[in-house]
């Protein structure tokens, strides 16, 4: 009967880490195939980012390599805080071309941060080490 009772705490416990792989995972998918896109160039890609001011395949492909090498960092697990801290400066940079572009609030202007918000909550629900950096207070 201990053994049952360990097995349950430590699935208790280990909740927190599975939700932040989950919401990592998501967040990752979705940049990773921004990046692809970007790397491919996709027409949709070069059309969408000339009405935002960007300068064609060239701009496209580079921001999706620097896309690219910051979804690698936050997927890596040794490198993942560095990763999400790079790819707030990314989302940053769209939230401020959208804002500049005159977009709508809630569809483009914040949906960096809606990505954002899923990259540091999957970072911080399963880096424990985040958790005692950053840690929430019950008052």
């Amino acid at each position: 009967m201990a053994s049952l009772s360990e097995s349950v705490r430590s699935n208790a416990k280990d909740w927190p880490r599975r939700i932040g792989w989950t919401l990592s995972g998501l967040a990752i998918l979705f940049l990773a195939m921004d990046s692809v896109m970007k790397l491919l160039a996709l027409p949709v890609v070069v059309e969408t980012g000339a009405t935002l001011g960007f300068r064609g395949v060239d701009t496209a492909r580079a921001l999706g390599t620097v896309l690219a090498v910051c979804t690698v960092l936050y997927a890596y697990p040794r490198t993942a805080i560095l990763g999400a801290v790079l790819l707030t400066g990314y989302l940053g940079g769209a939230v401020a071309t959208h804002v500049r572009a005159g977009n709508p609030l809630l569809s483009h202007v914040l949906f960096g941060v809606y990505v954002g918000a899923f990259v540091w909550a999957g970072i911080y629900l399963r880096e424990p080490r985040l958790r005692t950096l950053i840690p929430v207070r019950k008052t």
